[in-house]
């Protein structure tokens, strides 16, 4: 990654600034100023490794470079170095989805920072992400970053906001799958598949029961392949199945059961148990990836907003917790994070030194 700062400005090496960032947040730093405190810290063992021709950095100095650093740039290095660490796996789910950091929100007409994440599940790893103005822009996003990502020979699943003819078409031409849900922004479809498992057999149909975290839930999963009643089919590319999951769950500490019934488009053929498997697994990316960034991370509350910093701190987050996830320790994302705090060795191994 080049330097964006001019020459003369420069009193701390960017390889400086990068490292001492990402092993404070490792260490469970979340703010400019925890980023500096752990640095003068850390000032002895830092020095027996980085240069530190000016000593640590202040806060104002972390702020100000990645406020001033390009995301777009700093997104490309982070998708390059995940993908020298994925595994490539036949039949990997891929899922794409939409998260904003509320606390990026300033006064006025500034807007929050939306960030597209793509998530591997056999990795259990972000493997890319992309800044977008707002959610409805998500559209325009998801083709850009389909397109930095080696996903021949996967599946890639999105929620109804990415329930697009030409979406389904990018993941095709890049050799992958899809399965897309299906909502009331696509009102025609959508009325055509209810119709559908009305009105026609099912060509596949699989059932799961799940205990745990205090509720008993139950989905059934109903392929059709007969698409005889979706108006103008070919106008999705590889369209060849549609699907129904009915969800019930009971809430044993309130005796309260939920209903739900989702709809799906996917090119897989009539495999309910493969179908089922990638709806399933598309709710990783929340519960493994956003959820941990909100909770362990505290991203959500972040309130970074000069220029660039809350896209560039995101980018942070995320390779420190690819980082930690890596690191194959049975401990929790708090529990580790605890750990780099206080063992230099440690650390060390989760940053694969």
């Amino acid at each position: 990654m080049k330097d964006h700062r001019i020459d003369r400005k420069k009193l701390h090496l960017l390889e400086d600034i990068v490292f001492i960032t990402i092993a404070a947040v490792i260490s469970g730093a979340s703010s400019w100023n925890e980023i500096e405190l752990f640095g003068k810290h850390k000032k002895e063992w830092l020095s027996s490794f980085l240069s530190l021709p000016n000593g640590i950095p202040s806060h104002d100095t972390f702020n100000r470079f990645f406020a001033t650093l390009d995301p777009h740039v700093f997104e490309q290095v982070f998708t390059n170095w995940v993908n020298s660490l994925v595994e490539k796996y036949p039949g990997d789910i891929i899922a794409i989805d939409g998260k904003t950091i509320r606390g990026s929100k300033g006064k006025g007409f500034h807007s929050a920072t939306h960030i597209v994440s793509a998530f591997s599940s056999h990795n259990q790893l972000i493997i890319g992400q992309l800044q977008v103005d707002q959610k409805s822009n998500e559209i325009t996003a998801i083709p850009q970053l389909l397109d930095a990502l080696l996903i021949e020979g996967c599946v890639v699943t999105i929620d109804a906001m990415g329930c697009q003819k030409e979406i389904a078409k990018k993941i095709r031409s890049c050799k992958a799958d899809y399965v897309l849900m299906v909502k009331e922004n696509q009102p025609e479809l959508l009325d055509d598949i209810k119709d559908s498992f009305k009105m026609l057999e099912h060509d596949g149909f699989t059932e799961s029961l799940d205990f745990g975290h205090g509720r008993i839930e139950t989905r059934k999963c109903a392929v059709i392949t007969d698409l005889s009643l979706i108006e103008k089919p070919t106008l999705w590319k590889s369209l060849t199945s549609i699907a129904r999951v009915e969800s019930q769950r009971y809430i044993k500490s309130t005796g309260v059961t939920q209903s739900e019934t989702r709809y799906y488009i996917s090119s897989l053929c009539a495999d309910a148990n493969q179908l089922l498997h990638a709806i399933r697994s598309h709710w990783a990316i929340e519960n493994s990836a956003h959820w941990s960034l909100d909770v362990a991370f505290n991203e959500d509350s972040s309130r970074k907003r000069a220029r660039n910093a809350a896209m560039n701190f995101s980018i942070i987050n995320r390779l420190a917790l690819n980082m930690i996830r890596k690191e194959d320790s049975k401990m929790g994302l708090k529990a580790k994070r605890l750990l780099a705090g206080w063992s230099q060795e440690y650390i060390l191994k989760v940053l694969k030194f």
